[in-house]
């Protein structure tokens, strides 16, 4: 399949929209991570 160059463009365009949401998202669960491993040794500590 050959794409035109406006086709090559706006394909290009939702990959990079793709990626910089994608990045959002691991930004989000990353925190919402730390979040959870700082509970868990909260209550890890705390029945020790």
């Amino acid at each position: 399949m050959q794409l035109t160059p406006e086709e090559l463009i706006s394909e290009f365009h939702d990959a990079v929209m793709e990626l910089y949401f994608a990045r959002k998202r691991i930004a989000v669960l990353e925190a919402e991570n730390d979040e959870l491993r700082a509970r868990l040794e909260a209550v890890e500590k705390s029945d020790a």
